[in-house]
């Protein structure tokens, strides 16, 4: 099977999808360390002064943390935060009323894991996307993997060309 290997991403940007777009499957790298300043706990949005940046803390994660057990902080009001900006950049958009309500979990509740946060946004956003990648766990770490693009997609990498088959 044609499989794309992706990271575990908060609110995964727009490159995230076109990929699960473009092959019937899909393996989340659940076996390695948390890599910090990725998307796995940040996202950015569009607000009316320009890109925002939004991230979830972890609990005392480092380079040496596996990614299964880096646990969300909610020692700091981050949900409320994010909630409001949301509501600032977005809330005057056509459907924001109708599709907020699906992200409920993530600002009201208490998921434990960034993992299993991670993987339930994706879950949501492929329902409401319509679309239907299978949506598979590693089961070991490898360093390399056909259709990898575990760091590709990065926040970091502004200046490069990510992929060149990708057209916004």
């Amino acid at each position: 099977m044609n499989t794309v290997h992706l990271s575990t991403a908060y609110f995964p940007p727009i490159q995230y999808f076109a990929k699960l777009l473009q092959y019937p499957a899909a393996t989340l790298e659940v076996c390695e360390n948390f890599p910090k300043q990725t998307y796995r706990n940040r996202c950015h949005i569009l607000g009316s002064n320009g890109k925002i940046a939004l991230s979830i803390p972890v609990k005392k994660a480092n380079k040496k943390t596996p990614i299964t057990e880096v646990e969300i902080d909610y020692a700091e009001d981050w949900q409320k935060q994010h909630s409001r900006a949301l509501l600032a950049a977005y809330g005057s958009s056509p459907f924001y009323e109708y599709y907020i309500h699906d992200f409920d979990f993530v600002f009201k509740g208490k998921t434990q894991t960034l993992c299993e946060l991670n993987h339930k946004i994706l879950v949501v956003c492929c329902e409401l996307l319509q679309i239907t990648p299978e949506l598979m766990n590693t089961q070991e770490f490898h360093k390399h993997y056909p259709n990898d693009f575990r760091n590709t997609i990065h926040p970091k990498k502004k200046n490069q060309q990510l992929d060149p088959n990708f057209t916004p």
